[in-house]
């Protein structure tokens, strides 16, 4: 006869929270809303360069979930830093593994533009995938048909409504104020925001001669006079960004106000939007940003903590995540 178990059978599986190097602080605003212990997650370099990781508690069986958003001078390392981390997490018994991936890196090269181009916005999802991730929580795309490329759930977010929250605490007025994507690509996006604060929306006609660079060509819309908002995903350098300000600036626009979902701000980019013909640059903490909300600057941040939170909650508890922003959770 067999003997019975010491303890009963517990079948839950156990959330654990853990941060990548890429943005620790967010991933501790995510554990605060969340009230969990930011778990420890050792992440170190070899002196030849060589990431190694290594839990330092048992994770068997448990639900983990990673935050590591892939953006900054050290892209490849904060990648490969995931996918160390996803390979010690399965050989470790892990439960459900999920990758919390705020940026999502090499999105822009989601296809082929010219022969001879990789797609690494795919060989991105492979390694993602073959590292071990059961799940990506990620947020605004550069393109949403990325989340075709992988052969596992994908939830994602987009922090258009909150930064439309945060242009709507203004008090602008809307009959003067006009949305303006960027390009034709961001119509959609442009118009969701346009609806939700209830104002118009103009698109500028670009071409674009090569990367990183383009020419406003004309405005489908009115701007004359009004206040305008032009909203994208990302800024980078933002060298074609302050092009089509002083373009617009040159058609009779109003105060200019700037948003994006990813700050990265890569070389020159801050300086630039700093003496840029704009009121505000708005981005969220996606990416970190040392200047954002320092006095007198034009950048500024709000969080994304609370949606990321709430996607995460909503996965652990198997609950739809269709509503999630907006929602009010009481944690």
């Amino acid at each position: 006869m067999y003997e019975n178990l010491s303890r009963p059978l517990n079948v839950e599986k156990e959330i654990k929270l853990y941060s990548g190097t890429g943005n620790p602080e967010l991933a501790r605003r995510i554990a605060q809303i969340l009230h969990l212990e930011l778990s420890g997650l050792t992440l170190e370099k070899f002196a030849n360069g060589e990431t190694y990781a290594k839990f330092n508690e048992s994770i068997r069986g448990d639900e983990v979930f990673i935050v590591q958003s892939i953006a900054g001078s050290n892209i490849n390392d904060l990648l490969m830093e995931l996918l160390v981390a996803a390979d010690a997490a399965t050989r470790a018994s892990v439960g459900t593994l999920t990758a919390v991936i705020p940026h999502y890196a090499y999105a822009r090269q989601d296809r082929k533009s010219d022969s001879r181009e990789p797609i690494t916005a795919r060989l991105v999802a492979n390694l993602l995938e073959t590292a071990g991730f059961d799940r990506i929580i990620t947020l605004d795309l550069h393109q949403g048909q990325i989340q075709g490329f992988f052969d596992i759930p994908v939830t994602h977010l987009t922090a258009l409504y909150l930064l439309g929250d945060y242009f709507m605490a203004k008090n602008f007025d809307w009959d003067n104020t006009v949305v303006v994507s960027p390009d034709m690509g961001r119509a959609k996006a442009a118009k969701k925001l346009a609806d939700h604060l209830g104002c118009s929306v103009a698109i500028a006609h670009k071409s674009r001669p090569r990367h990183n660079e383009a020419e406003v060509m004309g405005i489908i819309g009115d701007i004359e006079g009004k206040t305008c908002i032009i909203n994208d995903d990302m800024i980078d350098t933002a060298g074609t960004l302050c092009g089509s300000l002083n373009k617009l600036k040159e058609m009779g626009a109003g105060d200019i106000y700037v948003c994006a979902t990813h700050g990265l701000f890569t070389g020159p980019a801050i300086e630039r939007l700093e003496a840029a013909p704009i009121e505000e640059c708005v981005i969220t903490d996606s990416v970190p940003c040392a200047v954002a909300n320092q006095p007198g600057s034009k950048i500024k941040m709000v969080s994304v903590a609370r949606e990321l939170a709430e996607a995460i909650h909503h996965v652990y508890c198997n609950e739809p995540t269709t509503e999630i922003f907006g929602g009010d959770l009481n944690l």
